[in-house]
């Protein structure tokens, strides 16, 4: 692996040890030479991630959308900052240029995108490593919420275990640096199956 994308909020949330969490996300990707990239701003943990990478001295990749980045909301001392034109662009620039995708606490987007991520692995499109560092539980009702879609008959078990949990940094690029793609068969080509 020599970088890493890294999904999170724009916001910081209620509680330090997001931030914590992104700050020890960041003393690891350095520590392990891991470059970061990520959506390119300068607010919340977004910005917490990438101004503790900067200041370890790694290297950080930001990808925003032309219409965030007139907002003033772009960081400005990146080692690099590709504009692009939409959402979408963003996703597939950031899924090219990394080899593992990770998401730390954040909103609607950053599940979004967790969730994006996760469906192209499941449908074949990537063949990365996936995932969540759940900082003080933060994904804990998540977690549930994937266990009741197994439950009810609407997500594969082998989808769910495409994605990686670890409640710290380390142990989650841990998991990812161990990863190994799983053989998944694709249930939905298969009519016999349910």
């Amino acid at each position: 692996m020599n970088r890493i994308c890294v999904f999170a909020g724009s916001a910081a949330g209620n509680r330090s040890e997001y931030a914590e969490a992104a700050r020890q996300l960041a003393g690891e990707l350095v520590r392990r030479r891991l470059g970061l990239v990520y959506g390119g701003g300068s607010v919340g943990l977004m910005g917490v991630l990438a101004d503790a990478v900067l200041g370890a001295g790694g290297e950080v990749i930001g990808v925003i959308p032309r219409g965030l980045a007139s907002r003033e909301l772009a960081h400005a001392g990146l080692t690099e900052l590709r504009i692009v034109e939409s959402m979408h662009e963003r996703k597939a620039t950031m899924a090219s240029l990394a080899d593992a995708f990770v998401a730390l606490p954040g909103g609607l987007g950053t599940l979004e995108e967790t969730l994006e991520i996760l469906t192209w692995a499941q449908l074949g499109i990537h063949v990365k490593p996936v995932g969540v560092v759940n900082a003080e539980g933060y994904y804990d009702p998540f977690i549930k919420l994937l266990a009741n879609g197994v439950r009810e008959g609407f997500i594969h078990r082998q989808y769910v275990a495409l994605l990686l949990f670890a409640d710290t940094p380390a142990a989650l690029l841990d998991l990812c640096e161990g990863w190994r793609p799983p053989a998944v068969r694709r249930a939905w080509l298969d009519r016999t199956q349910v």
